[in-house]
């Protein structure tokens, strides 16, 4: 099956910073595509490459950077926001600054559908009342009348996530979708979303914090750190077999029951993540790792713990590890 979005060695720079560095990863219809890393690894900024929404002044190049087959780097502007919202949608991190505080709700949606689709008002407004109620917003008909401040963080996350479904989009990328909403919520916007992957093979690159979303919803998940992909794999092999120390390091921070008693402390990763210059090599993660000696400050290899599971570190797979 032919990818919805393919990314090969895509690079993001703000000056002389490197955001993102050479990253690559795919996202398949009916895929949910998981981007895992902590805060100021790159992921929102990979996300907003896509979209071509960087700030003015970013440096945005790839070998490869394609929708359907294409090429979204050579795409005019005006082509590329025919594709925003309608085909590709976003949920972006934070609702407040996304919505547009002098407008109601319900005239930030409709002109979605009605500038794509060509929907009537009428069509419209009934498409945005159903959306918000099957994110869990009750009274919808009301809601659509009010304006972003008279809401909590809570339903401003949920109207952007109706908002991005209301072309139906074939790709939706979801930036931390479901991060100011209680567990109730955020179980039902999940299955929300798997029931549109089996009915329009929805395409989700999603990025979060939480591993517990990961295991749940996830067919493929990349772990990022500053601005590289440094494993990927299925879902279920990473999780039983981690090769990359960071990945590591990330699944020993969540608690687990049983395993993990009331006096102990929580697994934690020391330092912070490094800004990366022009210039830099070797591993980024080396300054934080464990296993570092000299070698980690030149070129990293990327290796292979299974036919679909690579890594970029320089020790064997953690499966050879743990035999050895």
């Amino acid at each position: 099956m032919s990818p919805l979005l393919e990314i090969e060695n895509l690079r993001v720079e703000f000056g002389r910073t490197s955001a993102v560095r050479g990253i690559s990863l795919k996202v398949a219809p009916g895929e949910t595509h998981c981007l895992v890393g902590e805060s100021g690894c790159g992921k929102s900024v990979t996300s907003l490459a896509v979209m071509n929404l960087l700030a003015r002044g970013a440096q945005r190049r790839a070998d490869r950077l394609a929708f359907k087959g294409e090429d979204l780097l050579g795409l005019p502007e005006r082509a590329m926001a025919r594709l925003r919202g309608n085909a590709m949608a976003m949920i972006f991190q934070e609702p407040m600054t996304s919505l547009n505080p002098a407008y109601t709700i319900g005239s930030q949606m409709t002109e979605v559908l009605r500038r794509h689709k060509g929907a009537s008002q009428r069509v419209a407004t009934e498409r945005a009342a159903d959306l918000l109620a099957r994110v869990g917003i009750t009274a919808p008909g009301m809601r659509l009348g009010q304006f972003p401040h008279q809401l909590s963080g809570g339903l401003r996350q949920r109207v952007m996530i109706a908002m991005a479904l209301m072309c139906d989009p074939q790709l939706l990328i979801a930036d931390e979708p479901t991060t100011a909403l209680d567990v109730t919520v955020q179980a039902q916007i999940l299955r929300l979303l798997a029931g549109l992957q089996r009915d329009l093979g929805l395409g989700l690159l999603l990025i979060t914090h939480d591993l517990g979303i990961v295991a749940r919803v996830a067919t493929r998940v990349s772990v990022m750190y500053a601005g590289e992909i440094v494993e990927s794999a299925p879902t279920a092999e990473l999780f039983a077999n981690p090769s990359h120390p960071y990945t590591q390091g990330l699944l020993r921070c969540v608690p687990v029951p049983g395993k993990v008693r009331r006096d102990e402390p929580l697994g934690s990763i020391p330092g912070t993540v490094p800004r990366i210059g022009a210039g830099f090599t070797g591993c980024a993660f080396r300054d934080r790792c464990d296993f570092a000696d000299a070698s980690c400050a030149v070129a990293v290899p990327h290796q292979r713990a299974g036919a679909t599971h690579d890594y970029l570190c320089r020790l064997a797979p953690q499966s050879a590890r743990t035999a050895a």
